[in-house]
């Protein structure tokens, strides 16, 4: 039973080994702190963390002074020192963001705005001959173009993270589901389960569950746990020669940021993800909803062959806003003293790991 046996004493426990929980691991370790990492799943990084495009956000959509502009940019820089430090592949291949109409041309405008308030002084307006120049298989009215933009072997990343945290003595317990806990004077008791159950009271507890946060902050008991949306995106990937050397993104749309183009670190091409708001975990990719990518891609690569796009996979964003509500920041809460929960963590939460982390860590105390 959960509920016999010693009770562990921890500084620190990290709820979730995705990206996110494995830097916030790595800052506090650094910082001197006993850390131990529970993750519900047999291997690292299974969720969120390896269902996304790995791309290296510039901090060019977000509204000024929220947590995703600044840690987004933040992120970037720090971002692409540790992969070169730590020889994570990382290539900074460009981004192009392409209109095709004037209110196109109008909503590039405002992005153009939000990027320069947020402190990306290297994107400039290419006309559209400039931006064919660069990729003749483009069809666009007007672009941006984002050097600061890229692509980062997520996994390589984790493992890197992982392998210092634990150098600095942090554990990684996996196969460790949280099943509850309380918070009382002496720390936040949690109760483990696994093949060995056991109990911890943790001076500090910093919850990184991904999708799970919200069901994690309501079995600690805690304030302030807003509602979580399944927002599932699909990818498809592309059979045949690449078109584009960057990455090319139409105007953003409700609830993500279009079908765009995107590459991995072996040059292959992949278009994605698409919105679909859905009630649970389900990671299959309907081949139906390739004839809406067919439409979409077409409107800034009107080459697409037909049957060119093949189900790839899926990945789901962590949203605390519904469909049709206003766009949320990243919630970095402090709920109660020794717990910060971290909510609504989608798109550029990988770019921001380590500029998170470091928030994070200064918010333990």
């Amino acid at each position: 039973m959960l509920t016999e046996g010693p009770v562990e004493h921890i500084d620190c426990a990290v709820v979730g080994a995705g990206v996110i929980g494995l830097a916030v691991a790595r800052a506090l370790a650094r910082a001197g702190r006993e850390v131990v990492v529970l993750e519900a799943a047999d291997a690292i990084g299974t969720g969120i963390s390896s269902r996304n495009s790995e791309v290296v956000h510039a901090g060019i959509y977000y509204p000024k002074d929220s947590l995703k502009a600044r840690l987004c940019v933040a992120g970037n820089r720090s971002l692409r020192a540790y992969a070169a430090a730590h020889g994570v592949a990382l290539d900074m291949v460009g981004k192009l963001i392409v209109a095709t109409d004037p209110e196109e041309e109008r909503a590039l405008d405002g992005i153009l705005d939000h990027a320069r308030a947020n402190g990306v002084d290297d994107i400039r307006v290419l006309s559209a001959a400039e931006a064919r120049a660069m990729e003749p298989a483009l069809r666009c009215t007007k672009a941006l173009l984002s050097p600061s933009t890229g692509i980062v072997d997520s996994h390589a990343l984790m493992l890197s993270l992982q392998g210092e945290a634990e150098e600095r003595g942090a554990t990684v317990a996996l196969k460790s589901p949280l099943l509850g806990g309380t918070v009382a004077d002496d720390g936040v008791r949690l109760r483990v389960g696994g093949a060995e159950p056991m109990r911890l009271t943790a001076r500090r507890v910093v919850v990184a569950a991904g999708l799970n946060a919200p069901a994690v902050g309501r079995s600690l008991g805690l304030p302030g746990v807003p509602r979580g949306w399944l927002c599932k995106g699909s990818y498809f990937s592309l059979t045949g020669r690449t078109p584009f050397t960057r990455l090319v993104y139409p105007v953003p749309v409700s609830a993500g940021l279009g079908v765009h183009f995107t590459l991995d670190l072996g040059g292959r091409g992949r278009f994605g993800p698409d919105v679909e708001w859905v009630d649970g975990e389900d990671y299959r990719v309907d081949p139906a909803r390739g004839t809406v990518f067919h439409d979409a891609i077409r409107r800034y690569w009107p080459g697409l062959p037909d049957g060119a796009l093949e189900p790839a996979y899926a990945g789901i964003r962590p949203k605390i806003q519904g469909p049709g509500e206003a766009a949320r920041d990243f919630l970095v809460d402090r709920p109660v003293p020794g717990v910060v929960a971290l909510y609504g963590i989608e798109s550029p939460g990988l770019t921001s790991c380590l500029a998170l982390a470091d928030l994070v860590k200064e918010m333990v105390g």
